[in-house]
């Protein structure tokens, strides 16, 4: 009876893990965001200050209810082609920056003690990088989910933009993005890692521990960093505003702004519960194809 000696998941050669890890994140990242994308959709509709009473919706059960009996459920899908065309570079970047600067920093250095400023580094510094590529995909994405959007396809929503708005447009929201994601894939990543240490400390390959790891620090860091996500959709659909003080909205301090003025503290909370809802289930997936497709690519 042959032996099939058993591969350490943790302990395979660092040597190999660049391009793996890039490999990986960007089949995670197409994964993550194609599966929850209608609930992407109503967080971002939930978040715009809309002026028509149509637009407007109650909860996440209301505006699947709404959207889909008026618009067709189709309208929920509407901008996943920006999403699936940005998300695999954006996550390959990503997830290739975290491991080599984890690596640099001593992060996967066993028993070191600078694991969590590593982690939380190598995730500050994915997120800077990948942001970058991502944003105008996200801007275009945006722009196609709101209510009676006028584009049905992403590269004539990007032209459009362009256009009447120049290639400011796609970064104006930018700074507010890092200023969202570098906490939040800091704390996403860090609280990863310390579940992911603490549930399997072996360091084995174990789905259900990348599931409920990635699922939980995905809701923490969905949570924390949802004010700055409402102004962030705020900057990125200015231009499909008929509101002249949102169309002119320059930056965060005017969105907060905006934010504050029409709804108060709760307007921070705006969409918190479907990006909560979307974060669980998609970094649970997110996590679970990565660490799965890296395993599998590593051992082929």
């Amino acid at each position: 009876m042959e032996v099939v000696e058993e591969i350490e998941y943790e302990g395979l050669p660092s040597n190999a893990g660049h391009s793996v890890s890039m490999m990986a994140g960007a089949l995670a990242g197409i994964t993550e965001h194609t599966v929850m994308f209608p609930v992407d959709s109503i967080k971002t509709r939930m978040q715009v200050f809309a002026t028509s009473p149509a637009a407007v919706y109650t909860g996440i059960g209301n505006a699947f209810t709404r959207i889909s009996s008026t618009e067709g459920m189709r309208a929920l899908w509407r901008g996943v082609s920006s999403v699936i065309v940005g998300a695999g570079p954006a996550h390959a970047i990503h997830f290739g920056a975290y491991e080599a600067v984890k690596e640099l920093a001593g992060g996967n250095v066993e028993g070191g003690r600078n694991q969590w400023i590593a982690t939380s580094l190598a995730g500050a510094s994915a997120t800077i990088a990948s942001d970058a590529l991502m944003n105008p995909f996200d801007v275009i994405k945006q722009r196609m989910q709101v209510h009676r959007s006028e584009f049905r396809s992403f590269v004539t929503c990007a032209r459009t933009v362009y256009r009447n708005e120049g290639l400011s447009a796609f970064y104006v929201s930018y700074p507010t993005t890092l200023t969202m994601t570098v906490p939040f894939t800091a704390v996403q990543f860090t609280v990863y890692e310390q579940l992911k240490s603490f549930l399997n400390p072996s360091g084995s390959y174990s789905p259900a521990t990348h599931m409920l790891s990635g699922g939980l620090a995905g809701a923490v860091a969905g949570a924390v960093t949802t004010p700055l996500d409402v102004a962030k959709t705020i900057l990125q659909t200015r231009g499909t505003s008929t509101d002249p003080e949102i169309r002119h909205c320059r930056g965060m301090v005017d969105a907060f702004r905006i934010i504050w003025t029409r709804d108060g503290l709760k307007g921070f909370a705006r969409g918190l519960t479907p990006r909560v809802l979307t974060f669980m289930p998609s970094n649970a997936l997110c996590w679970l194809s990565y660490e799965f497709f890296k395993a599998a690519i590593r051992d082929d």
